[in-house]
This record gives C-alpha cells, structure tokens and sequence, in this order.
C-alpha cells in the first residue's frame, strides 16, 4: 500500500518557511534568556534554576527572604530573569562595597522606571534620573553639601534639635511625633533656612511625607503595569494617581523656592542654606529653576521622612531586643558616663552603638530592601556582569 503524494504549492510553502523562520526565533529567545552570558562570553554570575517562560517569581509578601536563600545556596551574587531582562541581585557586603562602590561608574545609571521616573517625577527627582548631563549636574550641586566635610557644619544645629526632641520625650511618650518634627526642623533649616518652628502638621510636612510614601511604592518591581507594558502610559486614564502627585510635588517645591527667592530679593537675612546656595551660584551648575526647586524637594524628602524612619526603626529595635539594648547602654555608660549627653566626637568610640544602628536599618529597610536599581554603563569587572544590566542591592 502506498501513500498518496502531498504536493505544496507555493503559498503552503511560503506558510512553512515563516511558521520554521518563528520556531527557530522563539527557541533564540528562550536559549538566550535561559542561557545568558556577559559579551565577553564567560556565564553570568549562577542563578537558580527556572523553567517558567516568563522567568523567575518573587513572593508578593518578603521577596527579600526568597532573594536571602538564593545568595546562601548560589553566592553572593546571583543573575534572575523577568521576561528576557536579567537583573543581577548583590546579597553580601564584600561583593556590594566591590561593585556598587569601587566600580561605581560602572552602575551609575537607573534602568527607566516609567512609573516613578517619567509619570511621577518627569525625570526630574535625582533618585530616577538617568546618567546624563542633568544628572551630573544635580549631583555636583549636591556634592557642596552633602559630602562629610560640609555636613559638619550641620552638627550644632543636629545636637541642639537633637537635645530638644530628648526633652520633648521626657514630657510626652508620642515619639514619633517628636521624631518627625526633629528631622523636619532639621531639615528645613539646611535646605531651606527656615528658622520658625516645624511641627509634624505642618502642611509642607504632610506634603512631602505623601510623596515619599508614594515613592517607596513606585520602587517595588511590579506594582505597576506600565514598567512592564510601557504603552500603558499613553491611556488617559491610566496612571492618574502618578500624575497628580506630580502636580502636588511640583507646586511644593517650587513655591519653597520662590519663598528663598523673594527673601533675598527683599534682603532678609534668612542665612545660609542649600536652597538659597543654587540659586546664588547658578551660573556654576547652569540648573534651571524647575531643576533646583525638584533638587532641594529630593534633598528635604531624603532629610525629613527618611531620618525620621530610620529613628523610629532604631527606636523598635531597641524595645524588641532588650538584651542588645542592654548592652548598648553599657557602652554609653562606659564611655559617656551619665554627667552628659554623647557628641559627633564620640562617634569612634561607640562601635556597638553604630553597630546596633546599622543591624537595625538592614532588618528593617528604610525605602524597600531591594533599594532603588542600578543599571550598568559598561561591563563590570570581575564579575561577568555586562553594560546594559540591571544591578540591585538586596539589603536584608
């Protein structure tokens, strides 16, 4: 018996040719993504075994536990995939003081980050900006204040706030209240000069803590559609959350800096502050003023809701392990003794206290324990690590 001949004319062929020419270039995708290597060919850093097409899956609760089992089994520096992106995650201090420090031009760009980057901010909040000449330029106006030098200058104003908000503890157990109205106060002042009080009510307070809130969410991968489907951000009706808070923002700051603006206009000795430095040295950073107004927004949002968490997080630590508080306060008994209240000058002296504090900011992150991601700007060395790749932090 024999089979009947098939003849293909020439559309069925045609068909053939473009249903093989796809087989071939989706089984090219998946090679590449499950098999990733750096341009100069050698492997990425390990990364853990998947065979889901869309990649690796994080828990929507503690992901940073998953990430933590990953660094013990596979090393310090692990490569995870989403859709085709690799993302290269750093899980121990050796590797993170290598990389994101010593090469640190290496991984000086953000990936793009359409929710945070472009519909809350418009690229206008250092934390999203991409390396580039805005970037370079917000951070070398940055750079006068807060590098370690110039931040001494602030240390009599931190300890006289500082002995006020122990005072105000003493009279009410609120602390948080007391907490945020010493960064705020703080804060304010440096960036600013605002000498009136600062209460946490106050609105431009409430204004920022919003923000910030808002910030820490556009920073989790995931938590919006459009940094996976970019489209999305051409609806209308999509994302209008993100632009409002841009509106709101953008009115915040730039009405704080007119208030610096017409004071010195008007010659009111307001004395020094960041604010007031930008805007009188202009012509050195070439900022323009929606620029500088977004740049002391970034600097009072980093200096206010930040510190006040990172007390607060200490605070916690402190009363859910009694016995590591025990022994911190041995140490400032020791070495302070109880006649007086501790200064920058002991900072040296007092490594359990530092260690405390640092122990407790990695138990509890202060923005996301994944950070804000790095992207690569040319191969990392020693680690396989190719321009292009997206590189965070994992801090927990």
């Amino acid at each position: 018996m024999s089979l009947p001949s098939v003849m293909l004319g020439s559309n069925d062929t045609t068909h053939v040719v473009s249903a093989a020419i796809c087989l071939v270039a989706v089984i090219a995708i998946i090679v590449r993504a499950y098999l990733p290597k750096s341009e100069s060919g050698l492997p990425l850093p390990p990364s853990p075994p998947t065979w889901r097409l869309w990649g690796h899956i994080l828990p929507s609760r503690k992901p940073f536990l998953t990430v933590g089992e990953w660094i013990d089994e596979y090393g310090p520096v692990v490569t995870i995939r989403s859709g085709t992106e690799r993302i290269v995650m750093i899980g121990r201090h050796d590797a993170a003081v290598d990389i994101l420090e010593k090469q640190g031009a290496s991984v000086a760009n953000r990936p793009r980050m359409i929710a945070g980057g472009d519909m809350l901010t418009r690229g206008l909040f250092i934390v999203f900006a991409p390396f580039g000449d805005r970037f370079r330029r917000m951070r070398k106006a940055l750079h006068t204040h807060l590098h370690p030098k110039a931040a001494e200058i602030y240390q009599p104003l931190q300890m006289a706030n500082a002995r006020t908000t122990v005072l105000n503890l003493l009279s009410s157990p609120y602390f948080q209240d007391h907490v945020t109205t010493y960064a705020a106060a703080t804060i304010m002042k440096v960036a600013y000069g605002k000498n009136t009080p600062t209460s946490p009510t106050d609105p431009d307070v409430l204004g920022i803590r919003q923000f910030v809130r808002v910030l820490r969410t556009v920073v989790i991968p995931g938590t919006y559609m459009v940094d996976t489907i970019p489209w999305l951000r051409y609806f209308p009706w999509y994302g209008q959350g993100l632009k409002q808070e841009f509106e709101k923002s953008k009115q915040l700051y730039t009405n704080k800096l007119n208030r610096v603006k017409q004071q010195m206009q008007g010659d009111v000795d307001v004395g020094p502050s960041f604010t007031r430095y930008m805007l009188e040295n202009d012509h050195i950073h070439g900022l323009t003023e929606i620029e500088m107004a977004f740049l002391a927004g970034a600097f009072f949002g980093a200096g206010s809701e930040t510190t006040s968490s990172a007390i607060c997080t200490v605070l916690m630590a402190a009363a859910c392990f009694p016995e590591e508080q025990a022994e911190v306060q041995a140490e400032l008994d020791a070495i302070i003794g109880r006649h007086r209240a501790p200064t920058f000058a002991d900072q040296s002296s007092l490594p359990r206290l530092q260690a405390f504090i640092s122990e407790a900011l990695r138990w509890r992150p202060l923005i996301h324990a994944a950070g804000v991601p790095h992207c690569t700007t040319e191969d990392v060395r020693n680690y396989c690590i190719p321009a292009g790749t997206t590189v965070i932090g994992n801090q927990w």
